[in-house]
């Protein structure tokens, strides 16, 4: 069961990972009842072990490990770990920033779980992890161009997948449609100019 941990328990827990990291943790901010750590990204494993290894509250395991991309900013990647102290019932989140062709140590010496979570980043967002095992694609074909979860990543892909009954095989073409997202957040519950499909049952007598 998780139960609620307060911002001041929290801030402390933060205060002190941040002191005893050598530098290895850059800063820390917590909200929304979770602890945030940023982190050098070329001292990850450093600071992995020593929250694996806190004597006072260890974070014995890795729950998720992902990427965040913003293509704006010239450190496009957030590298983000999830970890769990089972002893302690404390969550904390560690973010590193990473260029778009910059590598990052795996961290499966330190969490052996690993492994599958930075091949699937691996595959989907083309962050390299240097040292990892068996860095291969895990959620895409071997050939597949491109890595989906990019933001400029297009909806169709670059190539499309179809059996050749002629050739007897599967043949790879390039996608003649190429669409690309198009993020519109506003809601049309907060004032939009247009007229949605519907809208005009609203003034019908």
């Amino acid at each position: 069961m998780i139960f609620a941990v307060a911002d001041d328990v929290l801030d402390a827990l933060g205060q002190r990972l941040r002191a005893n990291s050598q530098g290895a943790v850059t800063a820390y901010e917590v909200a929304f009842g979770d602890l945030t750590l940023h982190a050098d990204a070329s001292r990850i494993i450093q600071v992995l072990t020593a929250l694996r290894d806190d004597a006072e509250t260890p974070f014995q395991q890795l729950i998720d490990l992902t990427a965040i991309d913003y293509p704006e900013r010239s450190k496009r990647f957030d590298m983000v770990y999830l970890l769990l102290s089972m002893t302690s019932n404390r969550r904390v989140r560690i973010k590193a920033q990473l260029g778009e062709n910059e590598a990052i140590a795996t961290v499966t010496g330190v969490y052996p779980c690993a492994d599958w979570y930075e091949r699937e980043v691996f595959d989907m967002f083309g962050v390299p992890f240097d040292g990892h095992p068996d860095l291969r694609r895990i959620l895409t074909d071997y050939g597949f161009q491109g890595h989906p979860l990019r933001k400029d990543f297009p909806m169709t892909g670059y190539v499309e997948v179809r059996y050749d009954d002629e050739q007897k095989r599967v043949v790879y073409e390039p996608v003649k449609i190429t669409q690309f997202r198009a993020f519109d957040f506003l809601s049309p519950w907060e004032g939009a100019e247009y007229i949605l499909p519907g809208d005009e049952k609203a003034d019908a007598k």
